[in-house]
This record gives C-alpha cells, sequence and structure tokens, in this order.
C-alpha cells in the first residue's frame, strides 16, 4: 500500500513539473521571447535529450544480453565452468526465458502472439499517423493536421490499454511478476520503462494538439511539433527492438 501511494505521489509530481513546463515554454514561445539562437538550443537539447535515452535502453538491454548470453550459459556450465556448475545449482538448465527461479518458483513465458503483435501494430500505425500529420503541418491543412494527430493520440491510448491488460494477465495467469527471477525482472523493466515513455510521448502530443487548435504553429515555425515526433518515432523504434529482443528471441 505504501508504495503505490509513493507511487501516486510521484506521478502526481511529474505530471505538475510538466504541466508547469509546458506552460512557461509555451507562453515565452508565443510571446516572441526566442531567438534564432535559443530556437537552436532547443534542436540540440532535444537531440541531446532523445541520445540519453538511447544510452538508458541501452543499458537496459545491456543487463538483458549479459543475462542471456553471459550469465545463464555460465551457470549452465558453459567455458569449461561444469565444477561451479554442479556446486551453486547442480540442477540448472540454461534456456531462455528462465521460468524457474533458485527457490523452485516456475512461471510462463509471455508470448509474442496476441497483445505484443497487437501493440506492435499499433505504434507502427501511430508513426505512420504521426509523419501524416507532420506532412499536413507543412502542408498547411490544418483540418488534416488535426484528424491524424487525433488518430496518432488515439493508438496510443489503445496501446497503454492493452499493455495493462498485458500486465493483468502476466500477474494472474502466467505468474509472470518481478519475483521471477531474471525474466521477470528483465520483462516489466524494459516493457515498464518503455510505457512510461509511450505515457509521456502521449502527454506530449496531446500538447500539441491543443497547440494546433489555438492555431500555434506555422508550416515553417513547428519545431515543438517536429521535437514530438522525434520523441515518438524514437519510442516506437525502442518498441521495435522490445518485441524482438524480450519476445520473439
Amino acid at each position: 500500500m505504501f508504495g503505490k501511494v509513493v507511487l501516486f505521489i510521484g506521478f502526481a509530481v511529474l505530471l505538475f513539473m510538466l504541466a508547469g513546463w509546458f506552460s512557461n515554454v509555451v507562453s515565452e514561445s508565443m510571446s516572441g521571447l526566442y531567438s534564432a539562437q535559443i530556437a537552436r538550443s532547443f534542436k540540440q537539447g532535444m537531440s541531446w535529450f532523445i541520445f540519453s535515452e538511447v544510452m538508458f535502453f541501452g543499458a537496459l538491454f545491456g543487463a538483458l544480453f549479459y543475462a542471456r548470453m553471459l550469465s545463464i550459459p555460465w551457470l549452465g556450465g558453459a567455458d569449461n565452468n561444469a565444477m561451479t556448475h554442479e556446486v551453486l545449482w547442480p540442477t540448472f538448465e540454461a534456456m531462455w526465458p528462465l521460468t524457474t527461479t533458485p527457490d523452485g518458483t516456475t512461471t510462463q513465458s509471455m508470448p509474442w502472439q496476441g497483445i505484443p503483435l497487437t501493440n506492435t501494430i499499433l505504434l507502427l500505425l501511430s508513426s505512420i499517423t504521426l509523419h501524416m500529420a507532420h506532412v499536413s503541418l507543412e502542408k498547411d491543412r490544418r483540418m488534416a493536421l488535426i484528424v491524424w494527430l487525433e488518430i496518432t493520440i488515439v493508438l496510443a491510448g489503445f496501446f497503454l490499454y492493452y499493455q495493462g491488460v498485458e500486465y493483468a494477465h502476466a500477474y494472474a495467469d502466467l505468474g509472470l511478476t518481478f519475483q521471477s527471477g531474471i525474466y521477470g525482472n528483465t520483462f516489466f523493466l524494459l516493457t515498464g520503462f518503455h510505457g512510461l515513455h509511450v505515457l509521456l510521448g502521449t502527454i506530449f502530443l496531446l500538447v500539441l494538439l491543443f497547440r494546433i487548435a489555438k492555431d500555434h504553429f506555422t508550416p515553417k515555425d513547428h519545431f515543438a511539433f517536429q521535437a514530438g515526433s522525434w520523441y515518438w518515432h524514437f519510442v516506437d523504434v525502442v518498441w521495435l527492438c522490445l518485441f524482438v529482443f524480450v519476445y520473439v528471441l
């Protein structure tokens, strides 16, 4: 219960900070306070931010690959490690997903069919619809821009909903939890942090939709929309990597 309260408070603080930041940036931008130099700094800052996110997910994928390619084979007796294998875990079988923990707890792996495949299709479609929205903005087609962006937000909402359904299924039907050893930990860390990024990206898209309704962008001046597109396409690429390395392989 205490953990849920802390999580709720942390999420509320995050939303409050985002609301304040978006409010300040939008008001300053519409007041004409940003020069060309500041606009360049925004582009550089967004580029470095996405690079930092690449490093963040690179670390998480690194942990996954380390467990799969090094730790588990080593525990299974690879690299002339048969003696250590007999001492540490004689009954251990080097396989992935590792569905049996040292204390004998068993779980089931999450198949790639069903919800994971559906979510992959949803995110791929959302990248296409967001690109169409961007093209519409550049061609000054306001109604098409709004429609394509709304479709993107709806697809993002379905993704988040289905991920919630997937987690409920994992806990209730598969016994797949954070206590399910290295497989459960890497599964929830990678998909959970990605889900958080999808949520933040959806908030970003909603802010962009609000700004479009206020007619804040022009075909030549719309970096905020472009930054949102960069972030969303990055999130989609990360999911494709997740789908392949967490679900399929």
